[in-house]
């Protein structure tokens, strides 16, 4: 399987970038790095509204730039909106030293 490694340096806490021409993103937070498909579950729309913006305005929560949906950026549940209850589709990542690895989707 295809890997795309980034550099943890790149990626401010409360922070999402897009990777792999928008088909993903990574948020990372205080206790965590998270990646998943851009992809919402209500439409299959992309989640952000301009490149990089995924997160709420608080940086709690991923909100969908379609509907206002809102998800958990520890596990993509969505917690508020037309697909509450839904999960976004997690990629699996893994942080070694400085370094973010995930596959290629």
């Amino acid at each position: 399987m295809d890997t795309l490694t980034i550099s943890l340096l790149t990626l401010k806490i409360d922070e999402a970038k897009e990777f792999n021409e928008g088909a993903c993103f990574v948020v990372r937070t205080q206790t965590g790095v998270y990646a998943y498909k851009n992809r919402c579950p209500h439409r299959g729309t992309p989640l952000n509204w301009l490149p990089d913006k995924f997160l709420a305005l608080d940086k709690q929560l991923i909100q969908c730039a379609t509907h206002g949906a809102q998800f958990r950026i520890e596990d993509g549940f969505c917690v508020w909106g037309p697909c509450e209850g839904a999960c976004l589709e997690k990629i699996e990542v893994k942080v070694e030293g400085d370094k973010i690895i995930l596959p290629i989707v």
